[in-house]
């Protein structure tokens, strides 16, 4: 298929039936290995979700690159330069400059001294599961994200497991952890440990108080742009 959206959605449909849920999908090529000079892997994103107890849960929803290349296209709408660590030009430097920024995003970790390594290899796995094992498109097979003349056909991966098939009280043991986890000290009291799904939680939480989404005037910009194009009603 093409762009899945949200890889926590997936993993949430599991949840709500008391299951583990597991999703992946690769994306067009936009991270370099270290020391590469050609796009080989997509921000390749992955999901884990399971529900804890009284509507807890435990929801990873990450790309395997620095940042997702949504965090990359808000910087080009806000019209300010890619923060450092975010993205490298074709000889594998360091880059804030947003012509170069989309095309090759750092590898979770970024350099080989930080690790970005191991952004690679979850990036290629990725791959391999979504894929290689689908006998979709895959690595620089992919097409570029602008081109519109041929079909992406990119490969997911779906997995829901039930916990309780392994050991009983899954929901109360990863409650107790959620808790453990929430409660370690953090280096600044102003900022608490949260659990993936936390932040998420508190957005949509501010979502709802402000009556909703807050979209900055380039986006609008673009969004009216393309009802004109395509001649339909914004």
């Amino acid at each position: 298929s093409n762009h899945y959206g949200m890889a926590g959605w997936y993993a949430i449909r599991a949840m709500k039936e008391g299951l583990i849920g597991i999703s992946m999908t690769n994306t067009t090529p936009l991270m370099a290995p270290t020391r590469s000079k050609e796009a080989a892997l997509g921000t390749n994103p992955i999901a884990l979700g399971a529900s804890a107890k009284n509507g807890d849960k435990f929801l990873l929803d990450m790309a395997t690159t620095a940042v997702s290349l949504g965090k990359v296209e808000i910087q080009i709408r806000k019209d300010e330069p890619i923060p450092d660590g975010w993205a490298q030009d074709s000889s594998g430097n360091v880059t804030n400059f947003k012509k170069h920024s989309k095309k090759v995003v750092m590898p979770l970790g970024g350099f080989e001294i930080t690790s970005g390594y191991k952004g690679y290899g979850l990036g290629a796995m990725v791959e391999i599961l979504c894929g290689v094992m689908a006998g979709s498109n895959y690595s620089t097979h992919v097409r570029d994200l602008t081109e519109e003349d041929c079909e992406a056909n990119l490969g997911q991966v779906f997995i829901a497991v039930d916990p309780n098939q392994f050991a009983n009280g899954f929901e109360d043991r990863l409650t107790d952890m959620n808790d453990i986890l929430r409660s370690c000290k953090p280096t600044d009291p102003k900022n608490p440990v949260l659990v993936p799904g936390d932040k998420e939680k508190h957005n949509m939480e501010d979502v709802n108080k402000a009556g909703g989404i807050q979209y900055l005037p380039n986006q609008l910009q673009t969004c009216e742009n393309l009802a004109k194009r395509l001649n339909i009603k914004p």
